[in-house]
């Protein structure tokens, strides 16, 4: 057999070749001295670094025509409502004083008195949100209100997280005077609804003692954060929920003619997004909260929203509020700190700066004159001057005390346990989460395929139809759209083209089957691509041969995969490129745990993931594979182990280069193994906090996924001992894909081997189905 030219090179088994010439067509890979996946790594910081800063100078401004302008504002309303997850239709609320007695005094049950001030009385309240979640908190009217000619002004106050409303109202010793701004507007007049919001406290388990819990450090923010982003929902959005719940209560009691909704820290975030998206909202009160949004992806895991930039800026949030009077309090922010994220003060100078920019974005010079920015006296919160600007502005005709008000406030209440109503919200949190994730299957359904004509619809068959021999064509151009839809709300994807192809190589290895190179390509500027081909020696002149891609999971590198000698993989790169196929091993950037982490979470701010980065590197992959004249274009195949399983599933349902994929180590009931707190071995109780996907859980599962894959051959390769998942979740949703190929009488294109063994490459059945459907025969 005659070898290419290029093969002919000397062998030298186990030991590298440094100065042989490159592949034909690339030229020489002159990268020395550093770990090819850290310098990866430190790229795609570097690249999403950038465009997070190149979105954060975009000014999205509204139009000057004031139809054109209502219509777009509403248009961005319903847009920051999906962010936020704000789109479920709260009931009819109802609320109740938490009490059992009888007496009443101004229609208000005295058994529910928690405390009395000077001219105000405060009272436990309890209001509907959602199915399954009632908000809790406190509420303080003003005495003798029975009397008096008008309502009251009302206010809905959110504290902090970790801050309860008897702190904020002085009823406890936890917060100095100058901070208690329910005591301040209660001494103002104001008729307050002050919701009680989640804390970052440990969250240890259901019962405080679930010890896989615990190792994930996660908190009662963070627990809600990660069922609920897979679900579209979050825990701020349930937060602004519960604030127009509140708001609802008022106006249908008609409680007050004004409502202003205020807040500080989380409370100033969630007073923000609430005025912002409802106009019954009169006036808006931001304390500790307002900034630029540029480093929010350094912040807690739980205020991880996604694609935020350049939309939702926190000066194109406060310009959705205008002309409503808005008063923006600077003072210090709260103080968080943990692995996944902190809270910092940012500068006076960066929030003015920010605070101007809302000018930019009405078409102004500056703010409107209703919109007012105070800098609090040491760390104050609804400092005097604060206050009385935003009474002169909202048109009440007060007076205030200059220094804090002094109430001496005692809990009537024995034995009243905040921490135990905290939990109370956090499980009306999880039940609406939970009951989203029970109907998931069905709102797939109706997601997926409501384009699609009802017959193409899976299980929309009828008994006569079952085994009707359809034709998949139609199926796959209604599956196009639903790509699209998965590339940019999933995936993610970004602004920038891909470079021209620009391959550099380098011979790492030769045995007497298979000489290896390394290929680095320039994806997007300043960020590469780099895996390790292997070529099969015994190639004809002028042959072209299928081509397998082989993804390594986490923490891995290409190499793992050739010749490691790692169990989990065990080499099936080098073993399939003795079989005669041409392999390629791409590196993915899941590699260094927290790094890889953070680098979603960056992404994310601007609607990418890091997937994002993935894609693009096997697009740009597969543009160079597709130019080897050794390499069948038509015959590239996808196989990968763990998270190179999971790329099994998200790349070839992008790019239908990939002719077939074998997914190993990863297939599952996907939304309950990220959201269900009760899964085995789901990702709810793990350190793998960059899971959950914004709103994956309603749109896309395995089974989704895979109808993007069709009609291409799909395999799954499953071990009976795998932690990953168990049998039973795998077959349910594997049982989804088989009843899609068989119901277009394609059965033969798709298969699953469960095997006993654990999380590896078994490389049995796995092989055969790569030699059957690649055409490629199979070893003597």
């Amino acid at each position: 057999m005659n070898r290419l030219a290029l093969l002919a090179l000397p062998a030298a088994l186990n030991c590298f070749t440094l100065n042989a010439e490159p592949l034909p067509g690339t030229s020489p890979l002159e990268w020395e001295g550093e770990e090819f996946s850290d310098r990866l790594m430190q790229e795609a910081h570097a690249f999403v670094e950038k465009m997070i800063k190149e979105a954060a100078q975009t000014t999205v401004r509204l139009p000057s025509e004031p139809t054109e302008r209502d219509a777009f504002v509403q248009e961005k309303r319903e847009q920051l409502k999906f962010t936020l997850g704000v789109v479920d239709e709260r009931p009819p609320v109802t609320a109740e004083f938490i009490d059992n007695s009888t007496v009443t005094l101004d229609g208000i049950p005295l058994g529910s008195l928690v405390a009395e001030g000077p001219g105000f009385s405060v009272h436990q309240i309890r209001w509907t949100v959602l199915p399954g979640f009632p908000a809790e908190g406190l509420y303080v009217t003003p005495t003798g209100t029975a009397t008096m000619p008008s309502a009251p002004p009302a206010m809905v106050l959110i504290p902090d997280a970790g801050e309860t409303p008897e702190d904020i109202l002085g009823l406890t010793a936890t917060l100095t005077g100058r901070q208690q701004m329910g005591l301040r507007f209660a001494a103002a007049g104001f008729r307050l609804v002050i919701p009680t919001t989640l804390s970052r406290c440990a969250f240890r388990g259901e019962r405080g003692d679930d010890e896989a819990v615990i190792k994930s450090n996660q908190t009662h923010r963070e627990w809600i954060y990660r069922q609920a982003f897979q679900m579209g929902r979050h825990p701020l959005g349930y937060e602004v929920q519960a604030a127009l719940a509140a708001v609802d209560w008022l106006r249908a009691e008609s409680l007050a003619d004004t409502i202003t909704v205020a807040g500080y820290g989380e409370g100033g975030r969630v007073a923000l997004y609430a005025a912002a998206i409802d106009d019954r909202i009169d006036h808006g009160f931001v304390s500790g909260a307002f900034a630029p949004r540029e480093d929010a992806w350094s912040e807690p895991i739980d205020r991880n929203l996604f694609d935020l930039l350049p939309r939702f800026g926190d000066a194109e949030v406060a310009a959705m509020i205008f002309p409503r009077p808005l008063l923006i309090e600077h003072t210090d922010f709260p103080v968080f700190e943990t692995p996944k994220g902190s809270l910092e003060t940012p500068a006076w100078e960066a929030v003015e700066l920010e605070f101007d920019r809302i000018g930019s974005v009405l078409g102004s010079l500056s703010a409107p004159p209703g919109f007012l920015i105070h800098e609090a006296n040491r760390g104050a919160r609804a400092d005097y001057p604060a206050v009385a600007a935003f009474l002169q502005t909202i048109g009440i005709e007060r007076e205030i005390s200059r220094t804090p008000p002094i109430a001496l406030l005692i809990d009537s209440r024995i034995g009243f346990d905040s921490a135990a109503r905290e939990k109370r919200i956090l499980d009306g949190m999880q039940n609406h989460v939970q009951r989203l994730v029970d109907q998931s299957l069905e709102t797939r359904r109706e997601f997926y395929f409501f384009e699609a004509e009802p017959e193409l619809r899976p299980g929309k068959w009828s008994v006569e139809r079952e085994h009707d021999q359809l034709s998949p064509l139609n199926f796959i151009e209604a599956s196009a759209g639903f790509r699209e839809k998965f590339q940019d709300s999933i995936i993610g994807r970004f602004d920038e083209e891909l470079l021209s192809l620009s391959p550099q190589s380098r011979l790492v290895k030769e045995t007497e089957e298979w000489s290896a190179w390394d290929v680095v390509l320039e994806v997007y500027p300043g960020f590469h691509s780099w895996g390790t081909l292997l070529l099969p020696n015994d190639l004809e002149e002028g042959e072209q041969r299928p081509l397998v891609v082989c993804q390594h999971g986490r923490n891995g590198i290409p190499r793992d995969l050739i010749d490691a000698g790692k169990p989990a993989y065990n080499d099936f790169a080098a073993r399939l490129a003795e079989r005669g196929f041409i392999t390629f091993s791409p590196f993915n950037l899941y590699r260094g745990e927290d790094e890889y982490r953070w680098l979603d979470r960056k992404a994310n701010l601007i609607g990418a993931t890091l997937f994002s980065f993935i894609a693009a590197s096997h697009e740009q992959n597969l543009n160079w594979l597709k130019t080897l004249p050794q390499v069948d274009p038509k015959r590239i195949a996808f196989y990968g182990l763990s998270y190179g399983g999971e790329s099994a599933m998200r790349l070839p349902a992008l790019f239908n280069d990939y002719c077939l994929s074998i997914c190993s180590g990863d297939f599952n009931h996907w939304t309950r193994k990220v959201s269900d707190p009760d899964f085995p071995k789901g990702y709810m109780k793990t350190i793998e906090w960059e899971m959950p996907c914004w709103n994956m859980g309603n749109t896309f599962d395995y089974g989704e996924i895979a109808g993007l894959i069709f009609p291409r051959p799909f395999f799954v390769e499953r071990g009976h001992y795998d932690r990953v998942s168990e049998d039973e979740y795998v077959a349910f949703e594997y049982a989804r894909v088989r009843r899609l190929y068989a119901a277009f009488g394609m059965s033969d294109r798709t298969g699953i081997e469960f095997f006993r063994g654990g999380h590896s490459i078994h490389g049995e059945s796995s092989f055969d189905f790569l030699h059957n459907h690649l055409g490629w025969p199979l070893p003597e």
